[in-house]
């Protein structure tokens, strides 16, 4: 069984861990703690200026049809 004493600036050392990591801690109950080692999340790459236009090309910010075309195909005959 491990121990670990806490400081007096509230600070533990935890054997295994290794500078940088961050742990979630959770309090289960009175006098019982859990340590919950938080993984990074994976960086994804951004896109280039080629993929951003590519992009929006598929994706458009506005309607390629006209406003008639709309109002056909939304109402009622």
């Amino acid at each position: 069984m491990n121990t670990a004493l806490v400081d007096a600036k509230k600070r533990i050392v935890v054997r295994p861990g290794k500078p940088g990591e961050v742990y979630d801690v959770q309090c289960q109950s009175p006098g019982r703690l859990l340590l919950v080692r938080l993984e990074r999340p994976v960086r994804v790459e951004s896109m280039d200026r080629r993929d951003c236009l590519a992009a929006m090309e598929k994706a458009p910010l506005r309607p390629r049809m006209s406003w008639e075309e709309l109002r056909r195909m939304t109402r009622e005959p």
